[in-house]
């Protein structure tokens, strides 16, 4: 049996429309157990619609949920960057002894401590 282009075409359409209705659904029972405004009943019953009536349960939840959900995942995205940049300050540092031995020579160089205090600041630092 041979295919002919229309019918790969078509095909081609179904599945894109498909994969695209499964991303949506997941997308919103994620949200679902998400949700702390709602009660275990509520998220509960949202399931139940979905699974009983998908496409109308889909897209009853997402015109009348759509704008809490957009704010929970701005709130989970920015919650994610908050932790992945606290993570990079703790991998990263201060610099190590280059960077205060770099601050100390700047502050000698500036007047504001002598060569004794910077010698003891390059002491510490390479301890």
């Amino acid at each position: 049996m041979i295919l002919s282009l229309g019918d790969f075409l078509w095909s081609l359409l179904v599945i894109f429309f498909m994969v695209i209705y499964f991303m949506m659904l997941f997308q919103v029972i994620v949200d679902i157990f998400r949700r702390h405004d709602a009660s275990g009943g509520k998220k509960a019953l949202w399931l139940l619609f979905l699974l009983c009536v998908p496409l109308v349960g889909l897209l009853a939840y997402m015109i009348t949920n759509s704008e809490s959900m957009a704010q929970r995942n701005v709130q989970s995205v920015q919650q994610s960057q908050a932790e992945f940049d606290s993570y990079v300050q703790n991998v990263a540092g201060s610099g190590g002894s280059a960077a205060e031995i770099a601050k100390a020579k700047e502050l000698l160089d500036s007047g504001a401590i002598n060569q004794s205090e910077f010698e003891a600041l390059k002491a510490k630092a390479l301890a």
